[in-house]
């Protein structure tokens, strides 16, 4: 008797960025999974967006891990509700969902590895190119959030605009209200070889004050905003590359300013264990 036998019904379906639905051409991003007769159900999206971006250059990646977090969330609320009209609100108009398949799962958690490695994640080729900039901080943020099992419980893409003005385009990565206070966390590459990189710290030390004082005007609490940065001696910025060292000082020093927290990808773990003590306790 093969193992079959012990396997639970279940029916999977496909979520793919589309980017311009005349041209149909598309890329698979995520799965989700559910057990027939049953309101639970799971969702993963991709990790590795490059063939995304081979695909549309311009993907807004970032939000479309948002919307992982929003569609897990909605599942998680409302696990009697409409899977179909939860998607409808929860997708966008560049990711579409294909029809549901018959699928057989160990388990739920099991079976969505094993459909994200059959549809969705590339198959490992030799050496991976690596992340860098704002998308390498990012990346850790993430993974150190998760590990401490809060990701889909922080604000993503936080709109500056709710808070300053109407066309403020700056998006702030993440954010959480503990008790009397509202904590944001933005990646800010200091790299020198990367253009936007200094000029990044200095736009968002020029939003500061506005978005500190919008804060306290529609949420009635105080704004502590975090620029996560790369350390200085990944960056090269040591004695031996005074020029180096002192754009990243710069950059440092110009948020610091502005009362903005700075710290490091190695304070990560720190942060995201405050973050877990905050929203969900010991």
């Amino acid at each position: 008797m093969t193992d079959f036998a012990h396997r639970r019904a279940c029916e999977f379906q496909l979520l793919r960025y589309v980017p311009d639905a005349v041209r149909n051409e598309f890329v698979h991003i995520g799965v989700i999974l559910r057990e027939q007769g049953s309101p639970r159900a799971e969702v993963r999206f991709t990790r590795d967006w490059r063939r995304v971006r081979c695909l549309d250059p311009d993907a807004d990646t970032a939000l479309l891990e948002a919307m992982e977090s929003e569609l897990r969330r909605r599942l998680n609320e409302e696990p009697e509700g409409k899977l179909m009209h939860i998607l409808s609100e929860a997708l966008s108009l560049n990711v579409q969902m294909t029809e549901a398949k018959a699928y057989l799962a160990e388990s739920l958690p099991a079976g969505i590895e094993e459909l994200m490695r059959l549809y969705v994640d590339p198959p490992p080729r030799g050496r991976q190119p690596r992340l860098s900039g704002r998308a390498a901080i990012h990346a850790r943020m993430r993974a150190e959030f998760e590990r401490a099992g809060v990701w889909d419980l922080l604000r993503k893409r936080i709109a500056a605009s709710e808070y300053t003005r109407p066309g403020d385009p700056l998006r702030i990565d993440l954010g959480y209200r503990p008790d009397g206070i509202i904590k944001m966390f933005h990646a800010v590459s200091l790299d020198a070889g990367i253009g936007a990189g200094i000029e990044s710290a200095k736009v968002l030390a020029f939003s500061a004050p506005s978005l500190r004082a919008g804060v306290e005007r529609v949420e009635k609490a105080g704004l502590e905003l975090t620029a996560i940065v790369e350390p200085a001696a990944k960056l090269g910025a040591t004695d031996d590359d005074p020029e180096r060292l002192a754009m990243y000082r710069f950059g440092v020093e110009t948020m610091e300013e502005y009362a903005i927290r700075v710290l490091t990808t190695s304070d990560l773990n720190r942060v995201a264990e405050t973050a877990r003590r905050e929203l969900i306790g010991a």
